[in-house]
């Protein structure tokens, strides 16, 4: 293996061990961090390309063995290949039917599939899982090379092999939005557009946009403080980063801090901030007294950390470290005029950033939020001031972390009033320059009541 050539036999070994974090319920995020730097470049490739097509990769796994495989690594790196092979073949001509995958990134590099077969087998020997093991990827990887659109048409009714999405998944969407499934799953399908939000106290949209004509980066203003950038590119390349710029923010996340109606002077509450786009976007708007309040002292770390660089970090900013929940052992007493409420949700509307995240969630873990959600509003509401406003956000698409969310709330809490606001906005995939896409968010205003006396 050389520094600007990579072995695909690395690659394949580093992506399987990847995959196979995922399936055990890490997050692919963290597994790639733990991926040699010399591949991590190639390995991402190969990981989210996979994550787009995981449900059509195990089908075809489960139809050509017997039974599963006992380790979590070789059952990865099956599903992998599988997939790998079938584009290919479809690269090269060589395929006997037309995939129901979508092609290759040209960020994913393409083998022959001699050379794929050939490096899945090496890889095998890196796992160090032995001679059965190499003998068994080396003959599923020949019989489908070999019986290719047999295994084609096998999953051609397969919902989940279909879509790329877990079946529980599929089911509720189709209940939830009987006119809209469809679009919205294929949303998740087509990698975003890389989208910043200009940082209004240290530039303006026209100035990022100078700069980064001038350095040959295609991009264009969207609205509002947006700027969407035609090709992904590392950020911390990007004119400006140091100087603070600019943050990256999809544009449904660049909605929150505008509908909190802020004004200088306020007292502020950004719960459950990490990690701390909206919080910064706040302190863009207006000069308020601000609190923003994590579980997670690490996540916390890297909101001041963020802060300083967007040179947004003041005395008049309070960072804690506690639970939203647990309200009475964080809160002063002293109410709050405006929260922001960006409660923990499935992040279901957000696959087509985090791929992963579909096949790291399971159908009980959505009750599981609701009931967490529940709480921290409860609790919240708490601490608000007489008129306050309290803005509950999510990145989700299932209404039962939005729409019923918010419909509960209000029944609960006679003193308060539901204001305007976009409500479920659902994800629309990137298309050309003109159409940018946004994640899918949910938003509700609520302000609360002075008491009858």
């Amino acid at each position: 293996m050389t520094s600007s050539n990579p072995a695909l036999s690395d690659i394949l070994h580093q992506s399987s061990r990847c995959l196979a974090q995922v399936q055990s319920g890490r997050s692919l995020t963290l597994a790639l961090a733990q991926t040699p730097q010399i591949l991590r470049p190639a390995v991402q490739a190969v990981t989210w390309y996979a994550m787009r097509h995981w449900g059509l990769a195990c089908a075809w796994r489960a139809k050509l063995l017997a039974r599963e495989p006992d380790k979590l690594w070789l059952a990865a790196h099956l599903s992998l290949t599988l997939l790998l092979l079938d584009a290919a073949l479809q690269a090269h001509g060589q395929a006997h039917a037309p995939s129901l995958q979508t092609p290759l990134s040209k960020d994913c590099p393409s083998y022959t599939p001699h050379t794929l077969v050939d490096e899945s087998v090496k890889a095998v020997s890196l796992a160090k899982l032995g001679k059965p093991a190499k003998g068994l990827v080396n003959a599923v990887l020949r019989r489908f090379q070999r019986e290719h659109g047999q295994w084609v048409t096998a999953v051609a009714h397969d919902l989940v092999a279909r879509w790329n999405y877990p079946a529980w998944w599929i089911k509720k969407l189709q209940s939830d939005y009987p006119n809209d499934w469809q679009t919205i799953l294929n949303a998740s399908q087509v990698r975003p557009k890389l989208v910043l939000r200009v940082n209004s106290r240290q530039a303006s949209v026209q100035q990022v946009v100078d700069a980064f004509d001038a350095a040959g980066i295609d991009c264009a203003a969207i609205g509002g403080h947006a700027v969407a950038l035609a090709q992904s590119v590392a950020v911390q390349t990007l004119p400006g980063y140091a100087l603070g710029w600019w943050s990256v923010q999809d544009w449904s996340a660049q909605q929150a801090a505008n509908l909190l109606e802020l004004k200088d002077g306020q007292r502020v509450l950004d719960a459950c901030c990490a990690p701390g786009g909206k919080t910064a976007h706040i302190l863009e708007l207006a000069d308020v007294d601000l609190t923003a309040l994590d579980q997670d002292a690490e996540r916390l770390d890297r909101v001041k950390e963020n802060l300083k660089r967007l040179k947004l970090m003041n005395d008049r900013v309070t960072l804690k470290a506690a639970d939203a929940i647990d309200w009475q052992s964080w809160w002063d007493g002293n109410p709050y005029d405006v929260i922001l409420a960006d409660v923990p949700c499935t992040a279901s509307g957000v696959v087509r950033r985090h791929p992963d995240i579909a096949w790291l969630r399971r159908e009980a873990d959505l009750a599981q939020t609701v009931t967490l959600q529940t709480q921290i509003l409860d609790g919240l509401w708490h601490t608000t001031a007489p008129g306050a406003i309290l803005l509950l956000v999510t990145c989700s698409v299932f209404p039962d972390e939005g729409e019923y969310q918010a419909q509960a709330f209000l029944a609960r809490h006679a003193d308060a009033v539901r204001l305007d606001a976009p409500g479920q906005c659902l994800p629309m995939a990137s298309g050309k320059q003109d159409q940018i896409g946004h994640d899918g968010f949910f938003y509700a205003k609520f302000q609360r009541r002075p008491k009858h006396t």
